[in-house]
């Protein structure tokens, strides 16, 4: 398999050692700070990548920007280190050098700089910093206590390089892939944007080719017929098994896509009101005590018999164009509908009513333009999610090879 030929590259039958951090790295080197530079601060890295960094000057530049970035230094975030936002500098500053805030702790390492990176990635690393990390909402850890931290790295430094080499090619690809999908994110939103009409106007900004004319004004009643979840007691709760019955809840809507996990409830079909569920079926969440997830929605496709949805929730039912009203929710128009309708606020639950979705005038085109923007948008999520399950296997991969590429 794969692994196992990374395993016979990289593992070399030589001892490994403890030492502290401090000893193996040189802490927040001193250096003077150039009268011009990129200044990076604590919202500048996501993950392991440099999103941004902003040109300033030394009397410009917050008091915090002190460290001088030297290629092969890393940075890590001392506060907040849960979110593993730390960066191996790897760019040729010939332009402009590098600064970054105080908020990352700066180590010169003395053993193989890619290896160190991916050992301080580690979750166990992380539970280290964070049993000494001092605050609650914004816990951080001093330079010193982490200088104290001790680590276990293979003599050979020929080893160290294989790891580190391995680990930084899967953070490589996850940057990429990551790249392509908040792309298509991006070109969604667009898209949404220009292919929808604008509540000012009566045709879209961007057609496909032979499609013209204005689009006509319905209610949204006519689309789809709306139905609310069941209700059931814990009681009620059971076995997955021939006299049960699945319940669809929030968790089931995953970035706008429909998801059938191995712990979703389910319930006894003889003491509740059954209201069967169907593939082209939409998901939406109508009720929830975050009102930031109430509106969330997805079309549901491979759908288990004997599948229901749970009383928060609506259901688009009986849809001739499942896809074009799946796509219509994700648009400008249904954001600003959730944002005017949600009932909420004050620690009550949000909720969005029937009878509001129902009444909303909406735009809609001939049908056989209603198909061509519905096939579109359909084409497009399977897309992301199709890019959102490579990203999600990269990440599994490298905190699988995490766990045992270390001692």
């Amino acid at each position: 398999s794969v692994l196992s030929i990374i395993f016979i590259k990289v593992r070399i039958n030589v001892k490994w050692e403890q030492r502290k951090l401090g000893k193996v790295a040189c802490i927040n080197p001193k250096t003077n700070i150039p009268d011009n530079f990129k200044y990076v601060d604590l919202e500048s890295v996501v993950g392991t990548s440099l999103i941004k960094a902003k040109l300033t000057t030394k009397q410009l530049a917050p008091s915090r920007a002190q460290r001088v970035a030297k290629k092969g230094d890393i940075f890590y975030q001392t506060v907040r280190p849960y979110q593993k936002n730390n960066f191996l500098f790897d760019i040729n500053n010939y332009d402009f050098q590098y600064v970054f805030s105080t908020g990352y702790a700066q180590l010169r390492s003395e053993i193989n700089n890619y290896f160190l990176f991916s050992y301080l990635q580690r979750q166990r690393f992380v539970n280290l910093i964070l049993r000494r990390s001092t605050g609650t909402s914004y816990p951080a850890i001093s330079s010193k206590d982490l200088s104290e931290i001790k680590i276990i790295f293979p003599r050979n430094s020929k080893e160290q390089e294989n790891i580190g080499k391995i680990i930084n090619l899967i953070d490589a690809l996850i940057t990429l892939q990551q790249r392509k999908l908040d792309q298509l994110k991006q070109l969604k939103t667009a898209m949404l944007q220009q292919l929808f009409v604008n509540k000012n106007y009566k045709q879209p900004i961007l057609r496909f080719k032979n499609f013209n004319g204005n689009w006509e004004k319905r209610k949204f009643s006519e689309l789809a017929t709306i139905r609310r979840g069941l209700t059931y007691k814990p009681k009620d709760v059971r076995e997955c098994g021939k006299n049960s019955k699945r319940v669809l809840r929030s968790s089931n809507i995953n970035e706008n896509s429909f998801v059938i996990y191995n712990d979703d409830v389910f319930v006894d079909k003889s003491s509740i009101n059954i209201a069967y569920v169907h593939n082209n079926d939409i998901l939406i969440t109508a009720a929830n005590g975050s009102s930031k997830l109430v509106g969330k929605h997805a079309l549901i496709h491979d759908i288990p018999d004997n599948s229901a949805v749970h009383g928060g929730f609506m259901l688009l039912a009986s849809s001739n164009n499942p896809e074009f009203i799946n796509a219509l929710m994700s648009s400008p128009w249904y954001s600003r509908f959730v944002n005017n309708y949600v009932i909420g606020g004050n620690g009550a639950i949000g909720n969005l009513k029937k009878d509001d979705l129902d009444s909303q005038i909406i735009y809609t085109p001939i049908k056989n333009e209603i198909k061509k923007i519905g096939h579109f948008f359909n084409r497009l999520d399977n897309l992301i999610a199709l890019q959102q399950n490579k990203l999600t296997q990269l990440t599994t991969l490298k905190k699988y090879l995490l766990q045992k590429l270390f001692i």
